[in-house]
């Protein structure tokens, strides 16, 4: 079920990782490192995934690199969002992947690329024709987020909140359906570019969108999503059933899953961006879900002992 496993999500967005409780990121470094030998230790032909970074930082890059996280992972994410968020313009998105190139020879995946309709919808659709533009063919895997609006009754994971203005809306607009379910103009403008066009959408814990979501995915597809596993979810009643039927739905897409968010309990500070208090347990965590839901191929007595004869 699981082709790829990214660790952790925008390491150096302080809205998934708290700077103040990391200043120079080593402690996140060894967590990384522990998470990725884990993964690797359960079923090493699993891609391992540094998390999208969200700025698009080549310093960030060197940094992991400096700490030997890179030396642990078989590629790097990116996430941009040129016409929302980030300080650059749309057409550079080339330029951003070349600066993280000079960094790594890893494949650089954008694992997270999206235009809001906050503004307007049809500054959505010329966004994705845009981004089709400039990264199809420029990198190995290419992600949109999302397929869902976000339910404004849910909020979105992100530290500043309201504080950011009208910044802090354009998270509920990022679906090619709005929150009614009706399709918005991009989506048909979607289907030109798929399966070369992944798709990024996280699941709340017993997401109700869950079916209706795996529907949409077939008829428009895609082939390849993805998705999050939360490891704070995991303390809550029935964790393994829910995270069973979300695996269970998404057997047929070539699924790239992000293990994130630290428990309240077991992080330095009660918050999902906090550093654990052992990062051994988030690796435990990493390794139960690759052994659960993309277990290694185990290698018979009979192989074994012909293998040692030879």
């Amino acid at each position: 079920m699981i082709e790829a496993a990214m660790i952790w999500n925008e390491p150096n967005n302080k809205s998934h990782w708290d700077p103040e409780l990391d200043p120079d990121w080593s402690r996140f470094a060894n967590m990384a490192i522990l998470a990725a030998d884990a993964i690797a230790a359960e079923n090493p032909a699993v891609t391992k995934i540094l998390g999208g970074i969200s700025p698009i930082d080549a310093d960030f890059m060197a940094l992991m690199k400096q700490y030997g996280v890179l030396d642990h992972v078989d590629a790097v994410g990116v996430h941009g969002f040129p016409l929302d968020w980030n300080l650059w313009q749309i057409q550079e998105w080339p330029q951003k992947i070349g600066e993280i190139s000079t960094v790594t020879d890893l494949p650089v995946w954008v694992s997270e690329v999206g235009v809001s309709s906050f503004g307007a919808e049809e500054v959505q659709l010329w966004g994705l024709r845009r981004t089709a533009e400039l990264l199809l063919g420029n990198a190995p895997h290419i992600q949109w987020y999302s397929l869902y609006d976000l339910p404004r009754e849910w909020g979105a994971t992100t530290r500043h909140r309201e504080a950011e203005g009208s910044s802090y809306y354009r998270h509920f607009y990022m679906g090619l359906l709005r929150e009614d379910g009706t399709p918005k103009p991009a989506l048909e403008e979607f289907l030109r570019y798929t399966p070369a066009m992944g798709l990024a959408q996280w699941f709340h814990f017993e997401d109700p969108r869950l079916d209706d979501a795996v529907a949409w995915l077939k008829r428009l597809g895609v082939t390849s999503l993805r998705t999050g596993l939360s490891w704070a979810d995991s303390f809550r009643p029935n964790a393994l059933d829910w995270y069973d039927r979300q695996m269970e739905a998404l057997a047929d897409f070539d699924v790239t899953v992000t293990f994130c968010f630290t428990p309240e309990h077991r992080g330095m500070m009660p918050h999902h961006t906090s550093p654990p208090l052992v990062p051994e347990e988030f690796a435990e965590f990493c390794a139960t879900m690759i052994r659960r839901y993309a277990p290694g191929m185990a290698v018979s007595p009979v192989r074994s002992v012909r293998a040692s004869a030879a």
